[in-house]
């Protein structure tokens, strides 16, 4: 196998030194992995991402480096694609930190999948873990939280190039935050393609600790979550696309009863929130935060739903 690694990224360039130079100490069996790139696609970076990479192409001798306007993560991760000269996409994050065996670990999974299918109609999904540990972001344990068994999330997947090519890419339609690695996941899974768990092949998912400052970017995501949910249904109007997006009753009364009707939100939180954060341990404080974040999506969700049906009459 040759592998792409298709690496979308903007303005992060200290995570992104860690992703590019794990990638680069990589040990694998020649007979199974033939050879690697890592092809880092810079979304319009202001931040010095494209001076670093230039300035230090002998120590990243596998790195590719292809340039856009800043459009998003759709279409870096196509242009990633397009420009890919292995016959197999890896695709992680630029926050993304590996362990040396990765590649190889996806590759012994995809070989063994194609034997027991007798195809390579299949995809390897590896471990995400979420750490905040910039320093040494692989020592991180497994958690409970990093549990995910959604189908093609793009943090750590693997997948022959030409079903990507069959199936169309990323939708350029979800101009917004959220769905459209899953969307794409829905014609992978149209095709018949597998997932194959890969839990060897570990990512470590940096970001920064949680912060009672960081509320209102993520409020903003859960409500572009919302929006581009409706996108996703509307493309695929199933029962699965349906739950996924939580655009039921059953979600709307779910969170409404977890926020007690509203009342806990990220202002009566945030006592609680902080108590948890002075006390060293932002991911509870996190967990607390889920329950208003949640919220939001749901209500949007339905809210861009009822709004594209009146515009539809």
């Amino acid at each position: 196998m040759f592998f792409s690694i298709v690496i979308p990224t903007y303005n992060r360039l200290p995570i992104l030194q860690k992703c590019v130079s794990a990638l680069e100490l990589q040990t694998f069996d020649p007979q199974i992995v033939t050879n690697y790139e890592i092809v880092v696609v810079d979304d319009g970076s202001t931040d010095g991402t494209i001076e670093w990479l230039s300035s230090n192409t002998t120590e990243l001798a596998h790195v590719k480096v292809y340039e856009q306007a800043h459009q998003g993560a759709s279409a870096a991760r196509n242009l990633g694609v397009e420009r890919a000269q292995g016959d197999t996409i890896i695709f992680i994050d630029s926050d993304l930190v590996v362990t040396p065996t990765f590649l190889q670990s996806h590759a012994e999974a995809l070989s063994e999948g194609q034997k027991t299918l007798g195809n390579d109609k299949l995809f390897t999904y590896g471990a995400v873990i979420n750490t905040a540990n910039f320093e040494d972001p692989t020592s991180e344990p497994y958690k409970i939280m990093d549990f995910s068994n959604a189908y093609f999330a793009t943090g750590n997947v693997a997948i022959a190039k030409h079903w990507l090519l069959e199936a169309g890419l990323f939708d350029l339609g979800f101009s917004l935050y959220g769905w459209e690695d899953l969307e794409l996941g829905v014609r992978l899974k149209n095709l018949g393609i597998k997932m194959i768990k890969c839990p060897a092949a570990a990512g470590y998912h940096w970001h920064p600790a949680f912060s009672l400052d960081r509320i209102p970017r993520m409020i903003e995501q859960e409500i572009e979550r919302g929006k581009m949910g409706v996108v996703f249904y509307q493309k695929h109007p199933t029962l699965d696309v349906k739950m996924m997006v939580q655009m039921t009753v059953l979600h709307r009364i779910l969170w409404n009863i977890l926020s007690l009707g509203g009342l806990l939100n990220q202002h009566t939180l945030k006592p609680l929130m902080q108590w948890s954060i002075d006390r060293g341990n932002p991911q509870l404080a996190e967990q607390f935060a889920r329950i208003f974040l949640n919220q939001y999506s749901v209500k949007e969700v339905h809210r861009a739903y009822q709004a594209s049906l009146k515009s539809s009459n």
